[in-house]
């Protein structure tokens, strides 16, 4: 699998026609899975799209009205920065890049586009052959998990993980083979990857470029090239902070608002209530989320099987059952209608395993899994014990609290690592990393016995010394040494599948969801036992592809197939092996004719309260208040639907919102919650019930966008403050931490001021003032220091924060213009250094191309190397 002189003299055309044959087929693939959106107009059903879309929609209409950025929104927890909503940068100059590389695709067709390009370019990078390459690319970009999450509707993280090829792809030109090209290929991969902006991926990814490191630097100090090994690395950390500088912008926002956000330390030294049955989002000391939260999606250690058998734990929290499963026939004898039983039988519960809920299991394929112990077999030391350690540490940290003594102590002291949550997630190394391993065993065989069948065998063995002493030809020694290999590895991995069934044979397919079952009269017997046929007919079904594929290469090394012929039916069998697990979790049933306009249809309440022309009030949807944005795209919410929000609000929300919210149920009073009056909020969607549908409550107890408070209730630190906002009368009274915001007096004339809004932008807000005397206004506005300035009649003046969560101001007696203004200096700062970091990428990657082309590449290939 090497390329010959003569191949690199080649004209240039028929160098790259493979790969662009390469890049058509996989456009193909990509179109092919996704045609309900190319050819038949419809949509993906995303969940946490329409979400984003909801969230998003102010700052989306500010933008098209203006082209102005709202770095500001109020449509979501009473106001928030956008940072992780929907801000650009335009000197982020890698969204023209990303533009390039999706040549106009669709999001969610051009993410699977984009992760089989990027790991064909990986493939290519080690010096595989095309077809090898695409076989590589094929397992990379059709892992379950990638289109599990595409269904879910985490395209962020999608592309994250689209993109991360490319920078293994540097990694490894950078060490074992140019240093230069291999740096511009680094930098451009991590700038793609780190533009995506989901940064638990990222840090997963580089925690596999880690062990790479450390792996090389071992073997480094063994071979006495420590020089050449620190040159290389700093190289690449000199691409590192490119590709960091291009997203400057927003990693230097995002990492402004995470001091703020649940992510962030906490103020309160108190413990929060917990509510039943749920998990809170703040920790109780230091920074980061707690153990707990952290830890809610932990991976079984049993649950590690599916990278083998998808269906070991029951598939997805929901899956469909057949007709003829034993549920479908307890539920006839149970006398359900068959023309209900079809919908009954749609959404059974048939995962089983240590998760709260789960969309589908991490599925490397059954002949990837084969090749990835092949590889373990006949890979060289540097790179099995690299791409193994990775795997493994992937498997050990996505086990969570299920493995506690370990992952507790990375949680504690590892940097960074308490900032994410769901760390079964971390299966996306093990995913990498594997099928990296897989078809370099591929190429090893493939390279192992040249010629094709028929043709007398040529003398090249990576074993020269044991063919001289066995006397046999070098190929023969190779060919028997690698049916060795073979063998072992089927060996091991139909093993692993027998203890798979034998597993299956003592387990008791409950689920914690079988409580609430069976107190409903659900036959529980049938039900797992269904469960317990999904796991021996993946069990069957991953032994067929291992048996298939593993002949295939049998039936190679004994000359019985050419090598492209092999290369390509091993590909094969890994797409069909790949595409019909997808094909479980992402279907037809997935897309919908509907368009974003038709997801956000205003219901009679959202029409109501429309009419409402004034300038500024907030709404709050009673039904599911805090996870869910359809209110945000119609109004200004109290609630929403994000994974960051300002921890002082997730406090509010915790210790006095939802405690006040029972108090207005219990009385059917809309003004019961001082909380929410003191947040303007105007009117309280009530869900719809039986006896009344959806409707819009007015609340009488709101108390506008600002105003004049007559005293000041003086605390000493934030555990007074949200202890005191919960028996405050807002409309008076505010209550500041003193010990932060001192202030000359906490009494006040209020008689004859007024204060009102005359214009609002989410940037920035304009007040007109009239009072006979000195006064503190309390806006219903939330603080947020970095980056809201106050100004009175055009001077600035410093506010301060009230009421636990409020910005609150000193207004001088007479008639004035009050301003507030979100210019954070972040946003300003981070975007030059985006535009400047982005030219000098454009210069890297320009010197690249020149070098690539000066430069030609040599006789030999990195596969030489990984596979000796």
């Amino acid at each position: 699998m090497t390329t010959s002189p003569r191949q690199a003299a080649a004209p240039l055309w028929r160098r790259v026609l493979p790969h662009l044959l390469a890049v058509l087929f996989f456009l193909v693939l990509a179109a092919v899975y996704f045609s309900p959106i190319l050819f038949d107009g419809k949509t993906l059903a995303q969940h946490d799209i329409v979400q984003f879309n909801g969230g998003a929609h102010e700052a989306a209409q500010l933008r098209e009205a203006t082209g102005e950025e709202a770095l500001w929104t109020n449509s979501m927890f009473s106001g928030m920065p956008t940072y992780l909503i929907s801000t650009r940068f335009p000197g982020d100059l890698s969204q023209y890049l990303h533009k390039l590389f999706t040549i106009g695709l669709p999001a969610v067709v051009a993410n699977l586009f984009l992760a089989l390009v990027c790991g064909y370019a990986l493939c290519v990078a080690l010096g595989l052959s095309p077809l090898v390459s695409v076989v590589g690319a094929v397992a990379l970009g059709f892992t379950s998990y990638n289109l599990i999450i595409l269904a879910a509707g985490h395209n962020t993280k999608s592309l994250a993980l689209a993109y991360a090829p490319l920078v293994l792809a540097g990694l490894l030109v950078a060490f074992r083979r140019n240093k230069w090209l291999g740096a511009a290929l680094f930098a451009l991969g991590l700038t793609m990857n780190v533009r995506s902006n989901h940064l638990q991926i990222t840090y997963y990814l580089l925690l596999l470029v880690l062990v790479f490191g450390v792996v090389e630097l071992v073997f480094a100090v063994r071979e006495k090239r420590l020089p050449d090994f620190f040159t290389r690395t700093a190289l690449l950390g000199v691409a590192a902070l490119l590709a960091v500088g291009v997203s400057f912008g927003r990693l230097y926002t995002t990492l402004e608002y995470s001091k703020y956000s649940i992510r962030g330390k906490s103020e309160l030294k108190t413990p929060a209530p917990a509510a039943p049955g749920q998990v809170q989002d703040p920790v109780e000391e230091g920074s980061g989320l707690n153990r707990e939260y952290a830890f809610s999606y932990s991976y079984g250690i049993g649950e590690t099987a599916t990278l083998l058998v998808p269906n070991f734990y029951g598939g997805a929290s929901q899956m469909k059952l057949s007709d003829n499963s034993e549920t479908a026939k307890a539920l006839t004898a149970a006398g359900v209608p068959p023309a209900q039983l079809s919908d009954y039988l749609a959404q059974m519960p048939t995962y089983w395993g240590d998760q709260p809920i789960t969309s589908g299991p991490v599925y490397v394929g059954a002949v990837v899994f084969l090749l990835f112990v092949l590889g373990l077999l006949v890979a060289d030391r540097r790179t099995r014990i690299w791409l193994l350690t990775g795997t493994l540490l992937s498997i050990v940290l996505a086990w969570g609290k299920n493995f506690d003594t370990f992952n507790y102590l990375v949680f504690d002291y590892f940097p960074g690592y308490n900032k994410f949550r769901a760390v079964s997630m971390a299966l996306v190394i093990a995913q990498l990393a594997m099928p990296v391993l897989a078809v370099l065993a591929l190429a090893r065989v493939l390279r192992g016995r040249p010629g094709q069948p028929g043709e007398p065998a040529t003398a090249v063995s990576t074993h020269p010394s044991l063919a001289a002493l066995t006397g046999r030809p070098a190929d023969t020694v190779d060919t028997a040494y690698l049916k060795k290999q073979l063998l072992r590895a089927l060996a091991a991995t139909a093993g692993l599948c027998a203890l798979a069934f034998l597993a299956g044979l003592v387990a008791d397919f409950a689920a914690p969801i079988d409580a609430q079952l069976q107190q409903q009269g659900f036959p529980l017997d049938a039900l797992r036992a269904d469960r317990a046929s999904m796991l021996r007919s993946d069990v069957f079904r991953s032994l067929l592809f291992v048996a298939l594929a593993a002949g295939v290469l049998w039936f190679f090394l004994q000359r019985k197939l050419s090598a492209g012929m092999a290369a390509a039916l091993v590909g094969l069998l890994t797409l069909v092996d790949l595409w019909g697990v997808d094909k479980r979790y992402l279907n037809d049933g997935n897309f919908q004719q509907e368009t974003v306009a038709e997801q956000f249809v205003a219901s009679p309440a959202d029409q109501q309260i429309l009419q409402d022309k004034d300038l500024s009030y907030r709404v709050l949807n009673l039904q599911n208040p805090f996870n869910e944005a359809q209110t945000s795209y119609f109004h200004k919410s109290i609630g929403g639907y994000h994974g960051a929000k300002l921890r002082r609000y997730q406090d509010l929300i915790e210790r006095q919102m939802s405690p006040q919210l029972q108090r207005i149920y219990s009385e059917s009073r809309p003004d019961a919650a001082p909380v929410l009056n003191m947040l303007n909020t105007r009117y309280l969607i009530t869900p719809a019930s039986e006896k009344q549908p959806q409707q819009a409550v007015r609340n009488p107890g709101a108390l506008g966008n600002a105003w004049y408070v007559a005293r000041v209730q003086p605390v000493q630190n934030p555990d007074e403050e949200i202890k005191a906002v919960g028996t405050l009368d807002p409309a008076t009274t505010a209550v500041v931490d003193v010990a932060k915001f001192p202030l000359p007096q906490t009494e006040y004339g209020t008689e004859g001021s007024t204060i009102a809004l005359t214009k609002y932008s989410p940037n920035a807000l304009t007040y007109r003032t009239t009072a006979a005397q000195a006064g503190l206004v309390v806006f219903s506005e939330i603080y947020y220091a970095d980056g809201w300035q106050a100004f009175i009649d055009g001077k600035e003046a410093p506010h301060l924060r009230a009421d636990y969560v409020l910005r609150a101001l000193q207004v001088p007696a007479g008639s004035h213009t009050i301003e507030f203004k979100f210019e954070p200096a972040q946003y300003a700062l981070g975007n030059t250094v985006s535009l400047v970091s982005s030219v000098l990428l454009v210069v890297a990657l320009l010197a690249g191309l020149y070098y690539a082309y000066r430069h030609r590449p040599e006789p030999h290939t990195i596969s030489d190397t990984l596979l000796a």
